[in-house]
């Protein structure tokens, strides 16, 4: 009988009509196996990892499963109190539901944790799923950054690491409880993906995920002058090399399709017959590449989610690791992901259009009008528009105030905002564009319309949900409602004007929210019609549960805001 046992997962990774993929972490190497298909485990630094490609599924098909280790059946854990873990293949009924957000602590679900950080969404959200139908389940869930925190990790994780730090030398104390290295970013997923309802809503939901500045650090490439302070820093290159190889084996490997996976060499490295200390020799040199050589690695995806009915493709877009920094120059993305992205919003699957395309980043492309006219000043300051002097001062409050957003690199902008006129304008229009990101700690949508372009078709929209757990500060969140005001919008576009920031060719509004609850929203899709619903978490007797904020209709004409209902209950709550 093997000893071997589950670490962390199984996690539901790819999914569509016919195949699967299942990523598991075990306590030593053994065979893996998953509904008759099977994998060995390959080992980095000590930890043992395997993905279980899945093929011969029937399309539309639920189908419970189970992982075994060396022969021996580890999952569903016998005393678990949710259902059995099932794979559910691509509908052929024009529908899908895309559930969504980013921004995630980790902490436990006791009171304590509970008052701290509130009602988790996605433990939340799996309690709801518990005692639902299929067809209210999310068919995939895209998470959108800083699935871990590693310069905050919990309060118990803080602890481990202080003791595994004691010795550093004084030149560390600034990270002496933050994640250092590979082993330790072990620790950080661990500790993040193993509570019982996380544990079992990644099992049994495709998940898809981009990594954003938290992953690594706060601020990760703000600007040149961050990474030119950052990589002296004696403790850097460890964190740069347990950061990106942890990011492709835990997250980035998921993101890939089976046909994909065939034709990636870290992924054919890790598998071939080469000793364990030269495939963690290996994976450090790539990790240590994809920060220093951002060109080197691609960290963007896409996902087609429809099928011959019904075409719906996902673009997740990097806008983290390969930004250019130049002042002079800077971008978002670099010239070779901007070319990835218009190749894939432009040329759909053999046989299909876009009905639907979700352009999903970590950060919003369309942000309240104060926050975008202060982002664009801020960006011109800082790249010289009002002198040397004033140069450095905008340089610094590009950092101390995170202006670090699409708006804040306009270059990239207006690219996006080009490509977004030329597909409303394409032969086959797509039913709804819709921009999915998180990061702000706050929940809101906007929908924008294009000179010239019918604003109903395509239906365009930024649909923003963070955090999904780690509520913003009070004070922050005043800020950000004035953001919204007639005359901070009237004072930071004059600040802009003054700098020589053009206008843009987009108009938008936020007409929902912002909302700053712990929670995650929905993408329904129905053939060219879709929704969205947002969900809040609260605490109730100790559970956490979801809340329907709203339902808001995303194709059709422009509607009303919904009402601000949260607002009401605490009110009522007050009383």
């Amino acid at each position: 009988m093997s000893n071997a046992a589950l670490v962390v997962g199984p996690l539901l990774r790819y999914v569509d009509t016919t195949r699967a993929t299942v990523w598991v972490e075990t306590d030593q190497p053994c065979e893996v196996e998953v509904l008759g298909c099977t994998a060995r485990t390959w080992t980095v630094h000590g930890h043992h990892f395997a993905l279980v490609i899945i093929e011969g599924l029937q399309p539309g098909s639920q189908t419970p499963y189970t992982v075994r280790l060396d022969a021996d059946q580890v999952w569903p854990e016998p005393d678990s109190r949710f259902p059995p873990s099932v794979m559910r293949t691509f509908r052929d009924d024009e529908t899908f539901r895309l559930a969504f957000g980013s921004c995630r602590r980790s902490a436990p679900f006791d009171d304590d944790g509970l008052k701290r950080f509130g009602a988790d969404a996605l433990a939340a959200l799996a309690e709801r799923m518990a005692t639902a139908p299929y067809e209210e389940w999310p068919d995939a869930m895209f998470l959108g950054g800083d699935q871990v925190y590693a310069d905050t990790p919990s309060d118990a994780l803080a602890a481990r690491l202080t003791v595994a730090h004691e010795n550093l030398p004084a030149s560390w104390d600034e990270v002496r409880k933050e994640i250092g290295n590979f082993e330790e970013y072990t620790w950080l997923y661990a500790d993040s993906w193993t509570p019982e309802p996380i544990r079992w809503l990644f099992s049994t939901v495709p998940t898809c995920m981009l990594l954003d500045d938290h992953d690594l650090r706060d601020d990760w490439n703000t600007s040149q002058q961050w990474r030119d302070w950052i990589t002296n820093e004696p403790w850097w290159p460890d964190r740069v090399r347990g950061a990106f190889g942890s990011y492709w084996i835990y997250q980035h490997l998921g993101n890939l399709s089976p046909a994909e996976l065939e034709n990636d060499s870290t992924w054919a490295m890790v598998r071939s017959d080469i000793s364990d200390a030269e495939r963690s020799a290996e994976l450090d040199a790539f990790a240590w590449r994809s920060d220093s050589e951002p060109d080197s690695a691609r960290w963007s995806f896409h996902r087609d989610f429809g099928n011959e009915h019904l075409g719906i493709r996902m673009l997740a877009v990097d806008a983290r690791c390969s930004r250019r920094l130049d002042p002079q120059d800077r971008g978002i993305v670099d010239h070779a992901e901007r070319a990835w992205l218009e190749e894939k919003a432009s040329t759909p699957a053999p046989g299909q259009n876009f009905d639907h395309l979700l352009v999903a980043t970590t950060l919003p492309f369309l942000m309240a009008q104060g926050i975008h006219h202060l982002e664009g000043w801020n960006e011109a300051v800082a790249g010289g528009a009002w002198g040397r002097r004033f140069q450095r001062v905008g340089e610094k409050i590009r950092r101390d105030v995170d202006l670090e957003h699409w708006a804040a690199f306009r270059s990239s902008f207006g690219i996006v905002v080009d490509m977004l006129a030329k597909i409303s304008r394409s032969e086959h229009t797509p039913a709804t564009i819709l921009m999915l990101a998180g990061d702000v700690h706050c929940s809101y949508t906007a929908r924008a319309t294009l000179p010239g372009v019918d604003p109903q078709e395509p239906a365009i929209h930024q649909l923003t949900m963070s955090p999904f757990r780690n509520p913003l500060e009070k004070s922050i969140r005043v800020a950000n409602r004035a953001m919204k005001t007639r005359a901070v919008r009237w004072l930071t576009h004059r600040m802009a004007k003054s700098a020589g920031v053009a206008d843009v060719d987009i108009d938008w509004e936020i007409d929902n929210g912002p909302w700053f609850e712990n929670g995650v929203m929905t993408v329904v899709i129905s053939g060219r019609e879709a929704t969205l619903e947002v969900d809040h978490a609260y605490v109730d007797n100790g559970q956490q549960l979801l809340r329907r904020t709203a339902t808001l209709p995303l194709t059709g004409p422009p509607q009303p805001p919904a009402p601000r209902r949260l607002d009401r209950l605490r009110k009522l709550r007050r009383r």
